[in-house]
């Protein structure tokens, strides 16, 4: 679901700068066009409860709108390159004076030594050819 803020965890949070920002990468629109209808029925699962019940009842046929209950949500950034595509793993990029890792999903957590790794090497790498 498309966030219009980066720390927007209510429907109502907006920020006109980030969501332009989103609105003026190109990659945002090759991903939109690519995933029109799934866009739009995320967004209605969104805002209609009796659209989310009904597609909840796929999975789970004994669910009821009362056992729905609101609450928090959370925001997970997830990078899109140029050309609209999900960066599905870690996306690691060297600039001078840095290192960003970027698009780290959930299973970051699991393979965190094993990023941390990599990154200290990746720095001590740069430390010994400077």
């Amino acid at each position: 679901m498309l966030a219009t803020s980066r720390e927007g965890y209510r429907r109502t949070d907006f920020s006109l700068r980030e969501f332009s920002s989103t609105l003026s990468f190109p990659g945002f629109w090759l991903l939109a066009a690519r995933n029109i209808l799934p866009g739009i029925a995320e967004i209605n699962c969104a805002l209609r409860k009796s659209v989310l019940v009904k597609t909840l009842q796929r999975l789970i046929p004994e669910i009821r709108s009362d056992d729905l209950i609101p609450a928090g949500s959370g925001v997970r950034a997830q990078a899109v390159d140029r050309r609209g595509n999900l960066v599905d793993d870690f996306w690691i990029e060297d600039v001078p004076g840095a290192i960003h890792i970027l698009s780290a999903p959930s299973p970051a957590a699991t393979a965190s030594l094993a990023i941390g790794k990599f990154i200290a090497e990746k720095a001590e790498q740069r430390l010994v050819c400077n």
